[in-house]
């Protein structure tokens, strides 16, 4: 291996290991909002849970995708933009918060080729203490995460998050604990920050 990956990997930008679900978990009431307002989106068969390929094609189109929309999307809560909590969607208005990233990257990525499967929506704690939402992407070199809050695609291990619950892989409307603080009432994920 050549490249950037191996540049990535020199710097200790990836960690084999693996987040591991445990119980089916609460669906985020955001994701059951967006699934009745976006119903297609939300219909796809079950599958095998698929691992991508890190190759040197693949880590660029991580890095590209997530730098894309951080820069395209302007940072605004679901309360400023529409008076709402909570409002999973895609940033039709060019705002939103980190479901709306979240959303854009996944669907990208998507059309890109990757498997819906290696791209899981993500409930998490960020550093500061805040409900939020990133992007988890499933390799055959670990589980990276790509984040609104930086430009850096880094691995789960080393993003300084709290993973709290994500899709599964074989059904994208099945959400699985990941053994975080069991037994808390439903994250808000409407966490805004524009540090990169």
């Amino acid at each position: 291996m050549s490249g950037v990956v191996t540049q990535a990997l020199a710097a200790g930008y990836t960690d084999l290991a693996h987040l591991h679900a445990g119980q089916p978990s609460r669906t985020p009431i955001g994701w059951q909002q967006f699934c009745v307002d976006n119903p297609t989106d939300c219909r796809t068969p079950r599958s095998a849970a698929t691992v991508m390929r890190l190759d040197d094609r693949s880590w660029s189109e991580l890095l590209t995708v997530n730098l894309k929309f951080n820069k395209a999307i302007e940072p605004v809560t679901d309360q400023d933009q529409f008076g709402v909590i909570e409002n999973w969607d895609y940033a039709k208005t060019g705002k939103g918060d980190c479901e709306d990233y979240v959303l854009e990257k996944r669907r990208e990525l998507v059309k890109r080729g990757w498997p819906l499967s290696a791209l899981l929506i993500t409930v998490v704690i960020d550093k500061e203490g805040g409900g939020h939402a990133v992007l988890t992407v499933v390799t055959d070199r670990g589980e990276f995460v790509l984040d609104n809050q930086t430009d850096k695609v880094l691995p789960w291990s080393k993003s300084g998050l709290t993973f709290i619950r994500r899709q599964s892989p074989e059904n994208q409307n099945v959400w699985q604990d990941l053994g975080r603080f069991l037994g808390r009432p439903d994250v808000v994920t409407a966490a805004i920050k524009g540090s990169r």
